[in-house]
């Protein structure tokens, strides 16, 4: 049976403090080298009081070797002038008979004796200090992962902005209700996707932009459930987006061999299927890229069956469109979403008619 570390009478045990510190950091987040480095500075300006205020006081703490040391480093001298600062020679020699060879001697304090002291006069330091880290760590955190998808939990709805605050991680950040999915309806304990889109430093701390409407999503939610896409077989090159309605996405593969709409859709539609789900229903309409403007073009305003694409101008790109009669509305859509979406796609402004040049009603 292992016997307990046996602690000498004027020494202290730290685990305790170590332990704590460690405790602290899985659940706040916080590094545990930053709370000690503020319990050290809160020590040194307590301790600095017994010594008139002069700088000789030092506090070292180690949390990987679990060392805490405080010290005051004297000057030795012959005779004693100032006794914050200066020992004589046959005290220092007491306590380290180098002392008079070094010309200094440190006299080691305990931690213990400032404790209190350091709770009440360096507590809001501390707390500051604190707030300055829980800050940065936010900071960090957010920041390594701008333009990425991470899974948050809704903590609460504010019923008068509608606006979600969400806890991703050790941070709690706000989804705000323009960012949301219109019609979504969000309760505390959902579960939900959301897109990094920036993350800026300001005085308040970290402000970190979310959404579930950005087009950015659609690709990232994309990239997690195609594996051709994430390896690079498959490239996304580019997504247009009305949230919560409609998505087209254009996807190329440089490989003859691969089918790059089948594998976004995936066996009997699983792929596709998850992310409309975790859209809440919104429609998305895959389509293969392609570098002839006529082709592609064609392709952006599937469902519809395009007859013919004439270039009006290179610069701005504009291009006329020829749709079977029947398929006009299909290929405008409600609103003229199908064709928005189809220009914002492909880059050129698409005006469609008629095969038979009358639009009826």
């Amino acid at each position: 049976m292992a016997r307990a570390k046996k602690v000498k009478k004027d020494e202290v045990n730290y685990a305790e403090f170590f332990e704590a510190l460690k405790l602290m950091e899985e659940e706040r987040g916080i590094p545990k080298e930053f709370i000690a480095e503020k319990i050290a500075d809160a020590i040194v300006v307590a301790a600095r009081k017994d010594f008139g205020g002069n700088e000789i006081v030092t506090c070292k703490i180690d949390v990987e070797k679990e060392i805490f040391v405080v010290t005051a480093r004297k000057t030795v001298v012959d005779e004693v002038m100032d006794p914050y600062t200066e020992i004589s020679k046959e005290d220092a020699a007491l306590i380290d008979t180098n002392s008079i060879e070094n010309g200094f001697v440190d006299i080691k304090l305990d931690p213990r004796k400032f404790g209190r002291v350091v709770a009440q006069n360096s507590k809001n330091n501390f707390r500051q200090g604190v707030r300055e880290a829980e800050r940065g760590h936010t900071l960090a955190e957010f920041q390594s992962h701008t333009r990425e998808l991470l899974t948050a939990v809704v903590q609460k709805i504010d019923p008068k902005t509608g606006n979600a605050i969400l806890t991703i991680g050790h941070s709690d950040a706000t989804l705000p209700k323009a960012e949301q999915v219109p019609d979504e309806v969000l309760k505390e304990g959902d579960h939900i996707k959301v897109y990094i889109v920036d993350v800026k430093e300001t005085e308040r701390g970290a402000r970190v932009m979310l959404s579930r409407t950005h087009p950015g999503l659609v690709k990232r939610l994309f990239e997690t459930e195609v594996p051709e896409i994430f390896d690079g077989t498959i490239e996304i090159k580019s997504v247009s987006r009305q949230a919560g309605s409609r998505t087209k996405i254009a996807v190329y593969s440089a490989n003859p061999e691969i089918d790059p709409i089948g594998a976004c859709i995936g066996p009997r539609g699983e792929r596709v299927n998850k992310i409309v789900e975790e859209l809440a229903g919104e429609k998305i309409d895959i389509v293969k890229y392609s570098e002839d403007p006529v082709a592609f073009v064609s392709e952006a305003l599937s469902p519809a069956k395009v007859t013919s694409v004439e270039i009006l101008s290179e610069e701005p790109k504009a291009c006329k469109v020829k749709v079977p009669d029947a398929q006009l509305s299909l290929a405008i859509g409600n609103k003229g979403q199908n064709v928005r979406l189809a220009a914002k796609l492909t880059g050129w402004k698409i005006d469609i008619h008629p095969e038979s040049g009358y639009y009826g009603e």
